[in-house]
């Protein structure tokens, strides 16, 4: 095989690694600055020598920061682009562009404007994206600056003469017929429209009014999102609103996992029955066809001091492992799952102690799984060293055949070395964001070995963009 090609199907990897992972935030080993510096040169060396693999990464499971990030360089860059370049990364960049929350696609839009970023295409997709957006009134209420910013970048009039006033004249109408353009008006003065308004619109109104917390998040609680509810679930119990308790059933797996991590050790025991509960449900629509599928499968997860992160992500190390241990328990037949720690209980789980990763292979290998999958950071220090060469024995003298498919999946991008440490040459590691990506990730990790290059990795990418892009194909 060329080495050219070894080469970019290794580059390739190491960014979509890093696209997965970083987020330009402080981690435990690496502040915010290293992080960005990285980050940022991973992005302008890849649009400079693989552009249509650059762009194709946005088909992958990468997250938000990471999308914004190709699609904004990738707008700015446009002369660069050939023809057919130009229409696939079009369709690719509205697509994933649709995926952002609207929040980030209005942050992404302002720094398109303060770059001066504003050619043709640029324009259409922002034009494209706000007319697709399910209710704009909602949008000028809750986002409205972002939205005001979008419509003047793209050049855009209003679509109504009532939300064009709203937007730049507010004071030009004694009242509005569209009825939350209508509310948000009514609440400057009637503390009734507080509570027919957004979550985040109405806590500010609320403040104005002195409306008491409680009482608030009571009345309020229809309105709230999933994520709202489970980010005030804790202060709501505190503070006796149960209107605004959610069933937690129906939560993702990796965020209920880091709800539960940031509860105290004695609240999970006493709500061990609905915390385990919530989790396995999470699990299962995670799992979803393929769940029992995986034979034997004995993962070793990291559990040591460094998966506490940062103030910026905090325990969120930790939350991937803990989802990953009960996805793992779905997917599998049968499951063995070994904790750095040594501890037995994972819902108690929390940061502690050293990573001794090489002597929990040695035990998870003794189980002889159909898969071993490991969960760390890679920072393997208790002998340093020693998980390497467990997986090197392993791999050479033991299973030359690679009877146990072996994978290593890490939540923490390493500045220093442009991507996530690596447990050994001889076993795939990829980079995980959240633990409902694994199936997909574990297919991407086979090409992190070199027996793969890139025409096979192209081939990977043709297929995932045409799963990704099927939804608006469809739709048009």
């Amino acid at each position: 095989m060329p080495t050219e090609g070894l080469i970019a199907a290794e580059d390739v990897l190491l960014f979509a690694n890093a696209a997965i992972t970083a987020t330009s935030q402080r981690e435990f080993h690496s502040d915010a600055d290293e992080q960005r510096l990285s980050l940022d040169f991973l992005h302008a060396y890849m649009l400079g020598n693989y552009r249509d693999l650059y762009a194709a990464v946005l088909a992958l499971d990468i997250n938000d920061h990471n999308a914004a990030l190709i699609i904004r360089h990738l707008l700015a860059t446009s002369r660069e682009a050939t023809e057919q370049q130009r229409r696939t990364e079009g369709l690719l960049i509205a697509s994933r562009f649709a995926l952002l929350p609207p929040q980030r696609g209005y942050a992404l839009v302002a720094e398109l404007r303060k770059a001066k970023v504003n050619n043709r295409r640029t324009r259409a997709i922002v034009r494209d994206w706000l007319a697709a957006r399910p209710d704009l009134a909602f949008d000028a209420v809750k986002y409205r600056t972002g939205v005001k910013t979008a419509m003047r970048h793209a050049h855009l009039p209003a679509p109504d003469a009532e939300l064009g006033d709203f937007l730049f004249r507010p004071r030009a109408r004694a009242r509005f017929t569209a009825p939350l353009l209508e509310t948000w008006r009514r609440a400057h003065y009637e503390q009734a429209a507080v509570f027919e308004l957004p979550f985040t619109v109405a806590e500010g109104f609320a403040a104005r009014h002195g409306i008491a917390r409680t009482a608030f998040l009571d009345r309020i609680a229809p309105r709230m999102t999933r994520g709202e509810r489970l980010r005030l679930q804790e202060s709501a119990r505190e503070r006796g609103a149960t209107a605004v308790l959610a069933d937690l059933t129906g939560m993702p797996l990796t965020r209920l996992a880091g709800y539960v991590l940031g509860l105290p050790p004695d609240t999970r025991v006493a709500r061990r029955a609905e915390l385990t509960g919530a989790l396995r449900a999470a699990a299962r629509r995670a799992a979803g066809p393929e769940a029992g599928t995986w034979g034997r499968v004995t993962a070793v997860l990291d559990d040591s001091f460094s998966t506490h992160a940062s103030a910026q992500k905090r325990r969120r190390p930790l939350a991937v492992a803990l989802a990953t241990h009960f996805l793992l328990d779905s997917l599998a037949g049968t499951y063995t799952a070994l904790w750095t720690s040594g501890r037995r209980d994972a819902l108690l789980a929390q940061p502690y102690g050293a990573t001794p990763l090489g002597e929990r292979l040695v035990d998870a290998l003794e189980t002889r799984p159909d898969r071993l999958v490991v969960v760390s950071d890679g920072w393997d220090n208790a002998p340093p060293g020693m998980a390497a060469e467990v997986l090197r024995v392993w791999r050479e003298r033991l299973d030359p055949d690679g009877r146990v498919a072996v994978v290593h999946l890490n939540p923490v991008y390493d500045a220093d070395s442009f991507d996530v440490r690596r447990l050994s040459p001889a076993v795939p590691t990829a980079g995980i964001r959240d633990a409902e990506d694994l199936p997909s990730l574990v297919g991407l990790a086979r090409f992190a070995t070199g027996r793969s290059g890139l025409p096979e990795l192209r081939a990977h990418l043709d297929t995932r963009i045409a799963a990704f892009l099927a939804p608006a194909g469809a739709a048009r």
